[in-house]
């Protein structure tokens, strides 16, 4: 990807810009994602906070809770209720786009599947796309520069 993407809600009420590409992408298949969802699996890319900007609309953040306990908050739409992205523990500095509210979502392929310990039977992996069964090790698969920028957000 070389340019932004552009996303938003069903309603159009909230539209969204991302100002860098997204750091890494992920398929997760945790029943989590799959309650939250109501699908087999969400595919989040994962970008800086301050690089989601926001051209229209407002959000709303609600908190879930989550088989492992720790704090989960969707931002929706205020109005058709679409899930746009996530703030995991308690890290506001990342986002989880949701790449299905994305203009173009196939400019923002899976790098990773993971949970897949949870996958549903008839869900097909691509081959050449790394697989884990739970979390796995960033530094091992996240390009440097993805790196930087994560520890970079983190440290505020």
């Amino acid at each position: 990807m070389t340019v932004s993407l552009s996303g938003g809600c069903a309603c159009g009420g909230l539209r969204y810009r991302l100002a860098a590409r997204p750091m890494f992408v992920h398929c997760c298949h945790c029943k989590d994602c799959q309650r939250q969802t109501g699908s087999a699996f969400v595919i989040n890319a994962l970008i800086e906070t301050s690089r989601v900007e926001i051209l229209s609309g407002t959000t709303i953040a609600i908190p879930v809770p989550t088989d492992s306990g720790r704090p989960h908050v969707i931002h929706r739409c205020p109005d058709c209720q679409t899930a746009l992205w996530s703030h995991y523990g308690g890290r506001d500095a990342l986002s989880f786009v949701r790449v299905g509210t994305l203009d173009e979502p196939a400019a923002a392929p899976p790098d990773v599947h993971i949970y897949t310990r949870s996958k549903l039977p008839w869900v097909v992996l691509p081959e050449g796309v790394p697989a884990f069964e739970e979390y796995y090790d960033s530094r091992a698969l996240w390009p440097p520069e993805s790196l930087a920028r994560r520890k970079a957000a983190l440290a505020g």
